[in-house]
């Protein structure tokens, strides 16, 4: 072989090389504020997104925020105060659903934030301001609802299936409704940055025991963001191991309904559509033994070829 030859092979690597490295190149960081559902106040959901190498964040739900934070801090991902974090890193909330395990770190630190957009569905909007910020249980920090409004959030409603600019932000939302214990619903959020996505759900029971269809009509929404590899990634719950009744899941997944929930998407997007696709499981509920159970059956169960991912409070990944 001469030497032009072994040069030429040489640059085509290199250059086959460069072009995989910006083929995988990340849409999405997203830093953990809270990962599990249950009793531990100070790691409860909540997920800060934003297109990489941005610091304009919105928060998926907000269960957690300070200590979530905190951690973030002491983890090096944020080399700024909590109080900066807090009022100039995150542009706003995106509230899944009105379970205090989701919006308790929003009212909470409210009165030590900026003034900034609240985002939810009407029914969830509605709660928070009929329950929370009523000027009873909590001051009314919004422009709207009951008592005297401080207008220091805005409060804005989502149309479902309606795609809306995440203010202050590059990125949009498009909110599709969920079955949290029918008829209480809950929200699934489908976060867009230029050409790609991210797809967070809150809490969710799954179609069999809900009996509805939010899911696959959900799955059917975002299969052609699959086929086309846009969908970076999905957070979706897992709150019990598989020998929890379905009468006790209170609107819950197991790891037998998410991957029945996940063979349907397969089934809508296309035969081996999710080899590598990364999900990200949200809302592990305590004791630890469950949480251990948990990830050994999804491990056992993963026939779909999926990457299962699981975030720790305050440290920041890639989608």
């Amino acid at each position: 072989m001469t030497i032009i030859n072994k040069l030429l092979i040489c640059f085509f690597l290199i250059s086959f090389n460069a072009f995989s490295q910006k083929e995988q190149k990340s849409s999405f960081q997203i830093v953990p504020l809270g990962t599990k559902g249950g009793i531990d106040e100070k790691n409860l959901s909540a997920y800060l997104i934003a297109p990489t190498n941005t610091k304009d964040f919105i928060c998926l739900d907000a269960g957690t925020v300070n200590a979530g934070i905190e951690k973030a801090i002491d983890n090096k991902v944020f080399k700024v105060s909590t109080s900066e974090v807090l009022r100039k890193y995150i542009k706003g909330y995106l509230i899944s659903h009105a379970h205090l395990d989701h919006v308790s770190g929003l009212i909470i630190n409210s009165p030590a934030d900026s003034s900034k957009t609240v985002y939810a569905t009407n029914k969830c909007m509605e709660m928070m301001e009929n329950h929370y910020f009523n000027d009873q249980t909590w001051a009314n920090f919004g422009d709207q609802g009951v008592g005297v409004p401080l207008k220091k959030y805005h409060f804005q409603t989502l149309n479902i299936g309606e795609e809306t600019p995440l203010t202050n932000t590059t990125m949009t939302v498009k909110a599709f409704p969920l079955s949290h214990v029918n008829p209480f619903e809950s929200t699934a959020f489908l976060i867009k940055n230029e050409d790609n996505y991210a797809l967070y759900l809150g809490d969710t029971g799954p179609d069999t025991v809900e009996k509805s269809n939010y899911l696959r009509d959900l799955w059917t929404a975002i299969a052609p963001l699959i086929k086309t590899k846009q969908l970076k990634g999905i957070l979706i719950e897992v709150s019990f191991p598989n020998e929890q009744p379905d009468k006790f899941l209170f609107g819950h997944l197991t790891p037998n309904h998410l991957m029945q929930e996940m063979h349907v998407l397969e089934e809508l997007s296309g035969k081996d559509s999710l080899k590598g696709f990364k999900i990200i499981i949200t809302h592990l509920k305590p004791p630890t033994k469950n949480i251990v159970k948990i990830k050994e059956q999804l491990k056992t169960q993963n026939d779909l070829g999926l990457k299962i991912i699981y975030p720790e409070q305050g440290k920041r990944f890639e989608l």
